[in-house]
């Protein structure tokens, strides 16, 4: 019995597993599993439960902005993990609309 693949997994499989979304994607030439390793180990324990695909160049710019701001360390992780709040719930907005819920709403049904 053959079963019609929606659209959003022939999405999944021509977009590299990212999905729909709205975010910015680009071809890097660095390689990313270097730029990984080279991360302090807060930021690859971040980057690897992280729900959106970061760069890890882009963590370590975001980190060291939060870092410069509050000298604290476990203030930074912390503003990293708002800064993916706000992307996750501006992309789901953009790809499922405007009642799409927030973060905010899932956890609370938990």
């Amino acid at each position: 019995m053959h079963i019609p693949r929606d659209q959003s997994v022939q999405d999944m499989s021509s977009n590299k597993n990212l999905g729909s979304t709205s975010l910015k994607r680009k071809r890097r030439a660095a390689d990313p599993m270097r730029e990984y390793d080279n991360l302090p180990p807060e930021l690859r324990a971040w980057l690897s439960t992280a729900i959106l695909p970061w760069r890890p160049r882009s963590v370590q710019r975001s980190f060291e902005r939060f870092y410069a701001q509050s000298k604290n360390k476990t203030s930074a992780i912390l503003e990293l993990d708002k800064l993916q709040h706000r992307r996750v719930a501006q992309d789901g907005r953009k790809v499922w609309g405007a009642h799409y819920p927030d973060l905010d709403t899932l956890s609370e049904l938990r």
